[in-house]
Order: C-alpha cells, then sequence, then structure tokens
C-alpha cells in the first residue's frame, strides 16, 4: 500500500489550496481515509475523514467551515480542499487510510495503518 500526497506549498493568509493523495497497491474503495497534520512541535492531529463511500464525512473543529474532504474512487485519489487558510494551519499534512477503521475510530491516528509522507504547506500572514 502506498500513498502520495502532494500540492504543498507557501500561500498566503486567506488563500485557497488543494491537497491531493493518491492511492497504490490497495482496493481504495474499501479503505476509509483520512488527513491529518502536524506542526512544528506539536503532535499529529486530526484534520477531516471520510467513509468508505463518501458519503460521511468528520472534520476537526478548528477547520469545519473551511475544509472540504473529498475522495474519487475510480481514480484512487483523496483530496482536501482548504479555503480561508490561517497561519495557524501551516504544518506537514498526511493523508492516511485502513479498511478496518469505523466510524467510532476515524479521528483517531492510531486508528490507521498506511501513510503517506507528509507534503507541508506554509501560510504567510
Amino acid at each position: 500500500v502506498q500513498l502520495q500526497a502532494s500540492g504543498g506549498g507557501l500561500v498566503q493568509a486567506g488563500d485557497s489550496l488543494r491537497l491531493s493523495c493518491v492511492a497504490s497497491g490497495l482496493t481504495f474503495r474499501t479503505y476509509v481515509m483520512g488527513w491529518f497534520r502536524q506542526a512544528p512541535g506539536k503532535e499529529r492531529e486530526f484534520v477531516a475523514g471520510m467513509s468508505r463511500s463518501g458519503n460521511s464525512q468528520s472534520y476537526a473543529d478548528s477547520v469545519k467551515g473551511r475544509f472540504t474532504i473529498s475522495r474519487d474512487n475510480a481514480k484512487n485519489t483523496l483530496y482536501l480542499q482548504m479555503n480561508s487558510l490561517k497561519p495557524e494551519d501551516t504544518a506537514v499534512y498526511y493523508c492516511a487510510g485502513d479498511p478496518t477503521v469505523i466510524t467510532s475510530t476515524m479521528r483517531l491516528s492510531s486508528a490507521y495503518r498506511y501513510w503517506g509522507k507528509g507534503t507541508q504547506f506554509t501560510v504567510s500572514s
């Protein structure tokens, strides 16, 4: 299983950015997928998660209303559309997936066995 996140960079506060995560070596439609982030000096935290079909999403309170998670099972790709970016969104963003994740554990990093290497982006004020 390989997960490759991309889309990072340097943006200004208020800008928008979309991250992508391309999955290979798995049956993507059977995996619950999530985005996590880790800012310097902080622990990794949940950002957003999506069910296998895409019908159910979960968001951290800090990004709710600004970020949108989506997936294209035909393209084995997970997305994170980020709007109204803030400097506190600066972090390394990771995509994660696991076929055994259930709704009650979607927000837990420990529930996911498969992780991408992360993509960094910085939001300047």
